[in-house]
């Protein structure tokens, strides 16, 4: 596990310790015995072994990366035979498959930066395929509620003259959303970029939350990142990538102009459906799972294929932030 060079995260304050206790009483006493299935102990975020942190930030002048992972379990049974909808952060098996995504996100968005994400109760793949969207956000409370809380311990440590970053994908990317719904006006000031990779940006979020602003171009600073791949627009699914912005990652355009990445992928965002459609791309590295994702959505592929593209972005966006602030 790495260690957490740049956060002294708090060693168990006193309002933290009784908070904690608590929380963790109240969940013994009710939740897991919740007959309608079990629930998982809440994480301690006060407790290093429920964060991966990678510090690449060698002269102070990077961003402070917060990240949130995707989906990695499914539906499992407790000892006491009952069903469990969540991931558990205290299972070591677990955390170790959630950081086979974040140790492989960490080696590009760390480049130059601080990057910390948080092991949270993210709900099983099995929510996700019954495409109920009532369901999905229902179980999805309990999750946000999680990345909430590790955020605000996150931000309330963190030096706030850096640049901020907000990255997600899939859950996480819904996480993502979620947190700028959450933050406060004074965080969202902090705020170079937000990613939302491999999930939706809704018309209702785009409404209601005044810190949602879709990126527009390649160095705008306060603004959302959002992008979903397909190889034909009738791959949309609308539980993932029914989104109302998006924008090319590649050419950071967000009108039809195609961008051709590493040489041979065409990379087309489609302003009426918002999605990136590729060609000369099969994405046959990622299997269809259950005919829900990876059929012609390529949905694994979003942090990966446009790694390069995002490890730049970010420190553009960053560079153009302390910028605009320098200024003020």
């Amino acid at each position: 596990m790495n260690q957490i060079k740049s956060l002294k995260f708090l060693q168990v304050a006193v309002a933290a310790f009784f908070t904690a206790l608590l929380s963790l009483a109240a969940c013994s006493c009710s939740l897991k015995d919740n007959a309608k299935g079990f629930i998982p102990a809440p994480p301690d975020y006060t407790d290093k072994q429920m964060w991966f942190t990678q510090d690449g930030d060698s002269d102070g002048t990077g961003a402070d990366v917060f990240y949130v992972v995707s989906t990695w379990e499914e539906d499992w049974t407790s000892d006491n035979g009952k069903i469990c909808h969540y991931a558990d952060v205290w299972n070591q098996a677990h955390r170790e498959r959630m950081a086979r995504e974040i140790s492989r996100v960490a080696s590009y968005m760390s480049s130059g930066n601080r990057f910390y994400s948080p092991y949270y109760r993210h709900i099983t793949i099995d929510g996700w395929v019954t495409q109920n969207e009532k369901l999905i956000q229902k179980r999805a409370r309990l999750a946000m509620g999680d990345v909430c809380t590790a955020f605000d311990l996150f931000q309330s440590q963190r030096d706030k003259s850096r640049p901020l970053i907000i990255a997600g994908f899939s859950q996480g990317g819904l996480a993502t959303v979620e947190l700028l719904k959450h933050i406060t006006d004074e965080t969202y000031a902090q705020l170079a970029a937000a990613y939302v990779l491999g999930y939706k940006v809704t018309a209702k979020d785009l409404a209601g939350c005044a810190h949602i602003q879709p990126a527009q171009k390649e160095d705008d600073v306060g603004v959302t990142v959002c992008y979903n791949t397909v190889k034909d627009v009738k791959y949309v699914i609308p539980v993932i990538s029914d989104s109302c912005i998006a924008i090319n990652p590649v050419n950071w355009c967000t009108d039809d102009t195609p961008a051709l990445l590493n040489g041979t992928i065409t990379v087309t965002l489609s302003p009426e459906h918002h999605v990136l459609v590729v060609s000369g791309y099969s994405g046959s590295e990622y299997k269809p799972y259950r005919d829900f994702i990876n059929v012609g959505d390529i949905h694994s592929c979003e942090p990966w294929l446009y790694s390069e593209c995002l490890k730049k972005n970010i420190i553009v966006r960053a560079n153009a932030w302390r910028n605009e602030h320098m200024q003020k």
